[in-house]
């Protein structure tokens, strides 16, 4: 009897013992998993030409359309240019939280970024963040060109070629919550 005391002693000391040692690294796992999502989130980002906004309109459906994103800036703030008249407009100014969807160029993986969206009419903003592919769209640059800046609350990215997968119960992909 007393050797199975010690046995139990000693397995419970070295799973102790572990448990100590994994939860220290457990804060330095997450912050490697955050950098491997956020480095791949930047390159889907990056090489994507366009992305999905979608917005909610007034009866809570979403809204979804293309756009010609700027590339994501190093805090993931993604910057859009709109007509002031388009109807993102106003389902912006009723409710600012959105959603930007890129897609993996071999269509295989993607990013999704929620975000709060707010309309920046500021000429200097306007100028710094004007594309002359643009021209034939907003022939009224000064009246008709707004921009839309997304500030992130969270990314999740699912991508094979990064080999970041969702959970295999839940699918629910991997995600980096932002301060």
């Amino acid at each position: 009897m007393n050797r199975n005391r010690k046995t139990i002693f000693i397995v419970f000391m070295i799973f102790l013992l572990a448990s100590l040692k994994t939860f220290g690294q457990h804060t330095e796992h997450k912050d490697s998993l955050d950098f491997q999502l956020m480095n791949a989130a930047r390159e889907i980002m990056t090489t994507a030409k366009t992305c999905a906004l979608i917005t909610l309109d007034d009866e809570n459906r979403p809204m979804v359309r293309i756009m010609d994103p700027f590339l994501p800036e190093s805090d993931f703030t993604v910057w859009l240019g709109t007509n002031p008249e388009s109807r993102k407009v106003g389902q912006i100014k009723k409710n600012p939280k959105v959603t930007l969807y890129y897609l993996e160029n071999d269509g295989l993986g993607y990013v999704v970024l929620h975000g709060i969206a707010q309309l920046v009419n500021d000429e200097d903003e306007k100028e710094k963040r004007w594309k002359t592919e643009w021209e034939a769209f907003y022939p009224n640059k000064p009246n008709g060109y707004l921009l839309i800046k997304i500030s992130p609350e969270s990314i999740e990215v699912l991508s094979n070629v990064h080999d970041i997968v969702g959970d295999p119960r839940t699918w629910q992909p991997p995600s980096v919550h932002f301060d």
